[in-house]
């Protein structure tokens, strides 16, 4: 048993709030909140440039651009690159394309800087990660219009992302995405620099009850391997989560099944790990039992292993709307026993809600670091009649990375749906301040479906809106009048 766990203190602790919680009626406190006032941006000419996510700084050189007619030829470093660069066609007689690590100008992880003039395509970055997010930018230029005739621009970009997490959690109710579709998910992840992917369906029952104790079957456990491989090439951090919650037991015998559980998705591949407290009743809502097993996951596993990514624990008290604010609180209590390398969800004033600076400065203050914002959109799990096909907005652009971790996206269950909303999120979390949803829901439309853009935008902008909680503009180009103005012809 854990040692803490004898003590009679936390006994009545848990005995209390147990009662509480389980009294609680999850589903009709979900609430929502929208703090940051409607939507806004206008779209841009980018002069036949597209890039997503909007770079920091991209500046157009006056000189001709660069022929990349004759194909590329790969110098020293960027041969390491050539399966990422096979949408360059390789000549002898190309232009020359180079990758150089200069450790002095990764000032942020991913950092880089793209340079094509008349020398040739030239990418700096302060490590491989780096040297990867530039070829997806160059890739992007290659397809955008100005590159149409075969000549890239002459251009320099320097860009690195803003918020460590940029990804997508896959933690909705109802029908968990195919493999098929989670691969094709993973490789837009890594086109437009999204580096996190957390593996949570919560109607997958060996991440949930009643299986969570149990390895999976070997046709599951070749597809997470599958998976873990496909975000590898990515550059995406695959995160398996567990949701034990409902039906722990506060024993050393379930501590013991969730090590030899983490060891088992070890040996697939997986060098990522979450625990889910969400949605749960009973006593497995005790938030000093929940941090105490963080804490002896985190060094008899995390520290034990030594290339497994700090621990990532959702709380059952994920938002605000039914937190405790008091010292009493349990955020207060994960502020105080939890690891600080550990990190932490949170949703927000609701659980479906903007991400304000007011809710990360009140979240963080309490659990004494930056918490990672869960956001619940487009998720549909609560409005299963509507494909959420709008901008997005209701981020705030003043966030760093001194008020939060990140953030990720829970989508829905249609994942290829899911595609355009996820591909502001990334523009969002890679440069926050110059987030601009108009433009960044025009691009993406073009992006992802060029070939039918216009019959997706018609179909798009009227399928925007939940029409329940979390309202969200819709067909704001249609004109509109109410019945009593309405003449029959």
């Amino acid at each position: 048993m854990i040692k803490n766990l004898r003590t009679l203190a936390l006994a009545l602790v848990a005995i209390v709030v147990a009662g509480v919680v389980s009294a609680q009626d999850l589903s009709s406190q979900r609430g929502e909140s929208q703090n940051l006032g409607g939507l806004f941006g206008e779209k841009i000419d980018h002069k036949g440039i597209v890039i997503n996510p909007t770079p920091q700084h991209i500046k157009l050189l006056d000189e001709s651009g660069v022929s990349i007619s004759n194909g590329i030829v790969l110098k020293g470093v960027a041969k390491a690159f050539s399966e990422e660069l096979r949408f360059l066609k390789q000549g002898k007689r190309g232009t020359k394309l180079a990758i150089t690590y200069d450790k002095a100008a990764n000032e942020k992880r991913g950092s880089y800087t793209l340079r094509i003039d008349r020398k040739g395509i030239n990418i700096t970055a302060g490590e491989e990660l780096g040297a990867f997010y530039a070829i997806q930018t160059l890739h992007q230029i290659v397809k955008s219009p100005a590159s149409a005739n075969g000549t890239l621009p002459a251009l320099v970009i320097t860009d690195y992302p803003d918020l460590e997490y940029r990804g997508v959690v896959e933690g909705f109710y109802g029908t968990p995405w195919s493999h098929e579709v989670r691969l094709s998910l993973i490789d837009t992840y890594g086109r437009y620099k999204m580096n996190y992917y957390i593996y949570g369906p919560k109607d997958d029952p060996y991440h949930s009850s009643p299986y969570w104790r149990e390895p999976y079957p070997a046709d599951k456990a070749q597809e997470i391997r599958e998976l873990v491989e496909a975000c590898n090439k990515n550059r995406v951090n695959f995160v398996w989560a567990i949701h034990p919650g409902q039906d722990i037991k506060w024993k050393e015998s379930d501590i013991q099944n969730l090590l030899r559980k983490f060891e088992s998705m070890y040996q697939l591949g997986v060098r990522a790990f979450a625990v889910h407290f969400d949605d749960i009743s009973g006593a497995g809502t005790n938030p000093y039992y929940q941090t105490e097993l963080m804490n002896i996951l985190n060094d008899d596993f995390v520290k034990v292993k030594g290339d497994v990514a700090p621990l990532i624990v959702c709380p059952t008290d994920y938002t605000r709307l039914w937190a405790n604010p008091t010292e009493r609180g349990s955020l207060v209590i994960y502020g105080n026993e939890l690891n600080p390398s550990i990190d932490v969800f949170w949703t927000g004033d609701a659980v479906c809600s903007d991400m304000t600076p007011s809710t990360m400065e009140w979240i963080s203050s309490r659990i004494k670091r930056p918490a990672l914002f869960w956001w619940n959109y487009p998720v549909t799990d609560y409005a299963r009649h509507i494909m959420m096909q709008g901008p997005v907005y209701g981020l705030s652009p003043i966030l760093t990375a001194n008020e939060t971790r990140g953030l990720v996206s829970n989508p829905m269950e249609h994942g290829e749906a899911s595609k355009l909303a996820l591909y502001s999120v990334a523009d969002y979390t890679w440069n926050t301040e110059a987030y601009n949803p108009i433009d960044s829901w025009e691009r993406g439309l073009e992006s992802l479906a060029p070939e039918v853009k216009e019959a997706y935008r018609l179909f798009a902008i009227h399928s925007c809106d939940t029409e329940t909680g979390y309202r969200r503009l819709e067909s704001w180009e249609t004109t509109t009048f109410g019945f009593e103005d309405y003449t029959p012809q």
